[in-house]
C-alpha cells in the first residue's frame, strides 16, 4: 500500500504540473480582471539576504503560517512530515535531534555537542535541542537542504532549520485560542499586537499553555499520564524604528517542555511496566537583537547578538519493567541527566545595497557555547537460581567550553541579461575544552580531558539561470564541514578516544517554475553530496544484564555519499481549492567504517528512508467553510548502524481539519492520524528481558489518532 502511495505521489508530481500548465490560458499578472487570486510570493529569510524563493540556487522548503496553522496543532513535529528529506530520531517525548539527507545525530547520552543540522529560533541557536520548536505565534518555518556553510559555518553541515515568529504590527489587534481535544489535550493561548507610536515602535506578545496525558497507559502504576505533555510558550518582540535608516528588532523567547518520558515497553505496546518513570523537560530562554543600519552610503550594516540559556532533565526506565514483572529476578536499572547550556553569540554584516551588477557582502561572527552534565546510572540486578547479583552506581559530572570564530564573505553579480552568478567563503576556527570526573561504586573513580582545536573552511558557488519569465535554473557546488570531537566510553583504544573533522562537498541542480499568474509553483532538486571521513556513532551492550553498560563510540569512516531528488509543489486549481505536495528520493551509503578495530559492513545511513511523501488539498468556501487534508509517509530506514539490524516498516499518515471562520471568528474540528495508523520514531536492538537476555527491537511509537475541538477569537 505504501509503494502504490508513492507512485501516486510520483504521478501527481508529473502529470499535476502538466495539467496546471494546460489549465493556465495565458501568463497574466494576478492583478489582471477576473484573473484568480495568486500564490503568495516566498521570501528567504534564513539566509544572507532577503531572497524570492524562485531566485534563490538551492534547495529550500518554506512552511508559511497559514500551512502552520492549518497543518500543525502544537509543535514543529506536526509538520516536519511536510519537508521533504527531513527526518527526526526519537528517545524524547518531542524531537530534538533532526536529520536532513540522511545526516544528523540520533540522540547524545555522551559527549559535548556537536551538531550537523542547525536549529535556529528568531536567530538564537537550539542546535540539539528542538523540543523548543512549539508553533503557536509562529509565521514561518525554513528548511535549507544540504551544507550552508557560508551561511552558519559548522553546526550545518546537514542543513539549516530557521523558525521565525510573527512580527508586531503597526495595527493594534489580538486574538485568544483554545483547544480540546481526547487524552486530556487542553490549550489556550492569546496575542496581543500593536504600535507604541510615542517610542517609534511595535510590540507582540504571545502567551500559550498546551496539556495532554500523553497517549501510553502505565499498567504497573495504574496511571495514564507518565507520558504528559506539560508545554507553556511565552513570546515577547519589540520593533523599533526611529528613523528610515535604522531598524531594531529584540525578541525574547521563554520555553518551558515540562513532559514525563514512559515510551517504552517489552512488547512495544503503548501499555507500558515500568516502576519509575522519568521526565523530559527544557526550560529554554532565548533573546536575540537584530539592528539593520542603512545610513551608510551603498551599503547596509547588520548586527545580530543573541543569548540563550536551557535546563534540561531527561531519564528513562532503563528496565521497563517492574518487580512483579522480573520476579523472581530482581532486575532495576534508572538513568537520569541534567544539562545547562548556555550560548552567547554576535555577528556583524556589511552588505552593498546593489540589486543589479556587482553585489558584496562580509561578516564576522563569534559564538561560545558552555555546558554542564550531570549523569546518574544505577542498576542492581540478582538471579537467585544461578546465586549471581551485580549492582552498579555510576555518576558522571563535565564542563564543556568551545568557541567559535569565523569570518566570511560573497559576492554575486550578473552573468548576461539573464544569469547571475554567486560566491562565497567562510573560514572557522573551533576550539573546546572538555573535563568530567566519574564515580563508579566499589572501583577508582576516572576522569578524561579534551581539549580539541580545528580550522575549517566551507563555501559555495552557484549560478542562477532566468530560462523564462516563470523558470529558474540553477547549478550549485557547497561544501560544508564539521568539527572534531571525542568519545567517553570506557574500553576504547587511545587512538578511538579522538575523531577528526569531516567535510562534505554538495553538487546540486535544479528548477524552480513559478508563474506570473502566481497559480503554480514546482521546485525540483538534484543533488549528490559526498563526504570525507564522515563521522559516524554506534553503540554495544557490554554486560547483558546491565542495559545501563552501552559503549558509544563516534569515529571517522572513510568515506561516504548521499544522492536524491527533492520536489515541492503548490498549485491554486480554482480560487478555493489549492494542492500541495512534496515528494523525496534518497540514496545513502557510508565506506570503511570500524569500531574497537572490528570492521563493520558498508550500509546506508540510519533514519534515512529511501522516499518521502506529502500530500495535502486545502478548500477555502466563500461562505467562511474551510478544509484541509494531508496525507504524508516514507519508505523504511535502518534504526541505527552495525550491530543494530533493524529497520523500521514504511507508513503513510493522515491528517484532517474542517472549519468555518470569519473576521473575528475562527471554529474547527482536527483529527490525526485519522486511520490511528502504528508507525514507529526510533528503535533500539539489545537484550532487556532476563534470564538470558535475548537482542530483541524495541521501537518507540509515533502518536497514534488524537482529535480536537479549536475555537480562534480576533480582535
Amino acid at each position: 500500500m505504501n509503494h502504490r502511495f508513492a507512485a501516486r505521489i510520483a504521478c501527481f508530481f508529473v502529470l499535476g504540473p502538466l495539467f496546471a500548465l494546460c489549465a493556465l490560458p495565458r501568463e497574466a499578472s494576478a492583478t489582471d480582471a477576473g484573473g484568480e487570486p495568486e500564490l503568495r510570493e516566498i521570501i528567504v529569510t534564513a539566509t544572507l539576504r532577503r531572497v524570492p524563493d524562485e531566485q534563490l540556487p538551492a534547495s529550500v522548503t518554506v512552511l508559511g503560517k497559514d500551512t502552520l496553522r492549518a497543518a500543525g496543532q502544537q509543535h514543529f513535529e506536526d509538520v516536519l512530515p511536510l519537508v521533504p528529506n527531513l527526518n527526526w530520531a526519537g528517545d524524547t517525548s518531542r524531537p530534538r535531534y533532526f536529520q536532513i539527507r540522511g545526516i544528523g545525530e540520533l540522540e547524545q547520552y555522551q559527549g559535548a555537542p556537536n551538531p550537523s543540522v542547525g536549529f535556529l529560533i528568531d536567530d538564537v541557536d537550539f542546535s540539539g535541542l528542538g523540543s523548543a520548536a512549539t508553533l503557536f505565534d509562529v509565521d514561518r518555518i525554513e528548511v535549507l537542504h544540504g551544507p550552508q556553510a557560508t551561511l552558519y559555518g559548522a553546526n550545518a553541515l546537514a542543513g539549516l532549520i530557521y523558525v521565525k515568529s510573527a512580527a508586531p504590527s503597526q495595527t493594534f489587534g489580538g486574538r485568544a485560542e483554545f483547544d480540546v481535544g481526547d487524552y486530556g489535550t487542553r490549550s489556550v493561548g492569546a496575542v496581543l499586537t500593536g504600535p507604541v507610536a510615542s517610542l517609534d515602535s511595535a510590540f507582540r506578545l504571545a502567551a500559550q499553555r498546551y496539556t495532554s496525558d500523553g497517549f501510553y497507559h502505565n499498567a504497573y502504576l495504574g496511571r495514564h499520564d507518565t507520558n504528559n505533555r506539560r508545554e507553556t510558550t511565552l513570546r515577547g518582540r519589540w520593533r523599533y524604528v526611529p528613523s528610515d535608516v535604522l531598524h531594531v528588532d529584540l525578541t525574547v523567547l521563554r520555553v518551558r517542555i515540562d513532559n514525563g518520558y514512559d515510551a517504552w515497553s517489552i512488547d512495544n505496546s503503548r501499555t507500558t511496566q515500568s516502576d519509575n518513570p522519568s521526565v523530559d523537560q527544557q526550560h529554554s530562554t532565548g533573546i536575540s537583537a537584530r539592528a539593520v543600519y542603512r545610513g551608510l552610503p551603498g551599503a547596509t550594516l547588520t548586527e545580530i547578538a543573541t543569548y540563550a540559556n536551557s535546563r534540561i532533565a531527561y531519564g528513562y526506565d532503563g528496565d521497563w519493567g517492574n518487580p512483579l514483572l522480573w520476579a523472581p529476578y530482581t532486575y532495576n536499572y534508572t538513568e537520569f541527566q541534567t544539562r545547562n547550556r548556555t550560548t552567547r553569540s554576535l555577528e556583524l554584516r556589511l552588505a552593498s545595497d546593489a540589486k543589479q551588477g556587482l553585489a558584496w557582502l562580509f561578516g564576522v561572527y563569534a559564538f561560545d557555547m558552555r555546558e554542564a552534565l550531570g549523569d546518574s546510572s544505577y542498576g542492581l540486578y540478582i538471579d537467585p537460581t544461578a546465586d549471581y547479583s551485580s549492582q552498579s552506581l555510576t555518576v558522571l559530572t563535565s564542563r564543556y567550553r568551545s568557541r567559535n570564530g569565523a569570518v566570511y564573505g560573497e559576492f554575486d553579480g550578473d552573468l548576461g541579461a539573464r544569469a547571475r552568478w554567486s560566491v562565497g567563503v567562510r573560514g572557522e576556527r573551533h576550539t573546546a575544552h572538555y573535563d568530567d570526573l566519574t564515580t563508579n561504586l566499589g572501583a577508582p573513580s576516572t576522569s578524561n580531558a579534551f581539549g580539541p582545536a580545528d580550522k575549517l573552511w566551507g563555501g559555495h558557488l552557484s549560478i542562477d539561470y532566468r530560462a523564462g519569465r516563470a523558470l529558474h535554473l540553477y547549478a550549485l557546488i557547497s561544501r560544508g564541514y564539521k568539527a572534531s570531537g571525542f568519545n567517553l566510553s570506557p574500553g576504547l583504544a587511545a587512538d578511538e578516544r579522538v575523531f577528526g573533522p569531516e567535510s562534505i562537498v554538495n553538487y546540486e541542480v535544479g528548477q524552480k517554475l513559478a508563474t506570473v499568474a502566481g497559480r503554480l509553483q514546482l521546485d525540483t532538486s538534484v543533488f549528490y553530496m559526498r563526504r570525507s571521513a564522515p563521522q559516524l556513532k554506534t553503540g554495544v551492550q557490554l554486560v547483558p544484564d546491565d542495559p545501563n553498560t552501552f559503549v558509544f563510540y563516534t569515529g571517522n569512516a572513510r568515506s561516504g555519499y548521499a544522492y536524491g531528488v527533492e520536489n515541492t509543489l503548490r498549485w491554486r486549481a480554482t480560487s478555493a481549492f489549492t494542492v500541495g505536495g512534496s515528494l523525496a528520493w534518497l540514496q545513502t551509503l557510508y565506506q570503511g567504517f570500524a569500531q574497537n578495530g572490528v570492521p563493520l559492513p558498508d550500509r546506508p545511513l540510519a533514519h534515512a528512508p529511501d522516499w518521502q511523501a506529502a500530500l495535502s488539498a486545502d478548500w477555502r468556501g466563500p461562505r467562511g467553510l474551510y478544509g484541509r487534508v494531508d496525507l504524508t509517509g516514507m519508505g523504511g530506514f535502518y534504526y541505527d548502524l552495525p550491530p543494530n539490524p533493524t529497520r523500521s516498516k514504511p507508513y503513510a499518515v493522515a491528517n484532517a481539519r474542517l472549519g468555518w471562520e470569519n473576521q473575528r471568528l475562527d471554529v474547527s474540528l482536527w483529527v490525526r492520524n485519522l486511520l490511528n495508523k502504528n508507525y514507529t520514531v526510533r528503535g533500539f536492538y539489545f537484550g532487556d528481558e532476563p534470564p538470558d537476555f535475548p537482542n530483541k527491537l524495541y521501537t518507540q511509537l509515533g502518536d497514534p489518532r488524537t482529535w480536537g475541538v479549536h475555537v480562534g477569537m480576533r480582535f
